[in-house]
């Protein structure tokens, strides 16, 4: 018996990328909750209060937990199939970056926080608690945003264009002013995204009446660019088909996406 076939192997590949059996289900509810502590650690750890008191703790946990995901990562390598499959799918390249942060931040203190990504690996609670419907349904809204994503770039494009065109207003209007923050094109630039987007940090605000007048038309018009975008997506979702599934006995192809059995045959999909 080869290697690739042993039984070790096999049973490794079960528990770990398999959850519909209970010691699958009990290392990935296991694997959600140590990568939650490890997130929380990294998070505590941010805390300058509590860092202070707790550092030396918190540098042990992170390497603990940064070693044994190091371990469950050369372990997928070992009883996966296809290596190259895992490695450039988007858990494979997820459960890497949860551990490079650690090593690289070695050598740059900066790069340590970058372990927050980690908390993307608790996507795997769809598989777990066998959310697919959850799941087809993303995968419908990434197809509509994929197929209007030429009506999004014109609408991008558009904007880009109006902020550039309202920032170099607002420089004609309140750049002669003292102290209104108005002090080249690309501050009112900023200005106009923050204005428009309805975000309205207040740190620059214009102080003349005709200042005043054009901010309140952009603000007004900030409602209908943010309804823009959800029109597209909206109208394209509506269009998209429904994904369909091959029946393995009669290849009737037209299912709706959260179908189990054929609706022409009956057969199990």
């Amino acid at each position: 018996m080869t290697q690739g076939n042993s039984p070790f192997r096999k049973m490794l590949y079960q528990v770990i990328f398999k959850a519909d059996t209970p010691a699958g289900k009990a290392f990935d509810v296991a694997l959600i909750i140590c990568i939650l502590a490890s997130v929380g650690v990294v998070m505590m750890d941010s805390v300058e209060t509590i860092s202070k008191e707790c550092h030396e703790l918190f540098y042990g946990l992170e390497w603990f937990f940064t070693i044994l995901f190091t371990l469950e990562y050369i372990l997928r390598l070992y009883c996966v199939p296809s290596k190259l499959k895992y490695t450039i799918s988007f858990f494979g390249i997820i459960d890497l970056l949860s551990i490079l942060p650690t090593y690289l931040g070695l050598f740059a203190r900066g790069m340590s926080y970058l372990k927050v990504i980690r908390i993307l690996r608790v996507l795997r609670v769809f598989r777990i608690l066998k959310l697919g419907n959850h799941t087809r349904q993303a995968d419908l809204l990434r197809r509509a945003l994929y197929a209007s994503r030429a009506k999004i770039m014109v609408f991008l494009c558009f904007v880009l264009t109006l902020v550039v065109i309202i920032g170099a207003l607002m420089y004609s209007i309140e750049g002669t002013q003292d102290d209104t923050g108005f002090t080249s094109i690309p501050k009112s630039i900023y200005w106009a995204i923050v204005t428009l987007t309805t975000v309205g940090y207040g740190d620059i605000s214009p102080q003349t009446a005709p200042g005043q007048f054009l901010a309140a038309i952009v603000m007004l018009m900030g409602y209908s660019i943010i309804a823009v975008p959800t029109g597209i997506v909206t109208a394209q979702i509506i269009q998209t088909p429904k994904k369909s599934h091959t029946c393995p006995t009669c290849n009737h192809t037209q299912h709706d996406p959260d179908a189990n059995f054929c609706n022409k045959c009956g057969a199990q999909l």
